[in-house]
């Protein structure tokens, strides 16, 4: 596994536009339904177990989390997206700010989206799929918690999962992941090395 995700720090949260930090860089962001492990992934994936602060009572997570990495790089965990119980106005407050840093974020490269391996593809996950696919957005599915699956079922899932996605946009990509068991991290460490260092391949 790569030292180099092993390397990220808190840098900021925002909780509106104006709060976001300078567009400085290139960014990947993190985006799932708040009980399908998007910080237990992150966490994961950089080795520490509280990068990315995880609770026992999904979507209270209101705000964009930035990572720093090296040499200008960012981590983006937004909020999760599903099971708040949160007056519908601030749903759609929440739905505001994310859209418009999706939307206007210079900075942001890619998108990872966590779904639980057990249920993908729901409605909200299908929401942010086909709105990011209108806005040309590189997308990479994580289908976490696949030590909840045998590998045969894991696999079916996947393919799948696949399947679904093709019929969006052809360049989706996903991949099995187990934030528990330490599975997939290599996969997703070449999604965002591939995103990330853009800038170096086309040199």
């Amino acid at each position: 596994m790569s030292a180099f995700y092993q390397q990220a720090k808190f840098l900021q949260s925002a909780s509106t536009i104006n709060t976001l930090p300078p567009e400085l860089g290139f960014e990947v962001a993190f985006a799932g339904r708040s009980n399908a492990g998007k910080s237990s992934t992150l966490n994961r994936l950089c080795q520490q177990k509280s990068l990315a602060r995880t609770s026992k009572t999904p979507g209270r997570t209101q705000l964009i989390n930035f990572f720093a990495l090296p040499e200008g790089k960012y981590l983006v965990d937004l909020p999760g997206y599903g099971y708040a119980k949160v007056p519908e106005k601030v749903k759609k407050e929440w739905q505001q700010f994310i859209e418009s840093y999706l939307t206007t974020r210079f900075p942001l490269c890619g998108l990872i989206i966590v779904m639980d391996i057990r249920r993908p593809m729901l409605e909200y996950d299908l929401d942010m799929l086909e709105w990011t696919n209108t806005r040309n957005l590189p997308v990479h599915v994580v289908l976490n918690k696949s030590d909840k699956l045998k590998h045969g079922q894991a696999k079916t899932m996947l393919l799948k999962t696949q399947k679904q996605l093709k019929e969006i946009n052809p360049v989706y990509t996903a991949q099995i992941f187990s934030a528990l068991k330490n599975i997939g991290v290599i996969d997703l460490e070449k999604q965002l090395d591939s995103w990330l260092n853009a800038e170096k391949l086309a040199e």
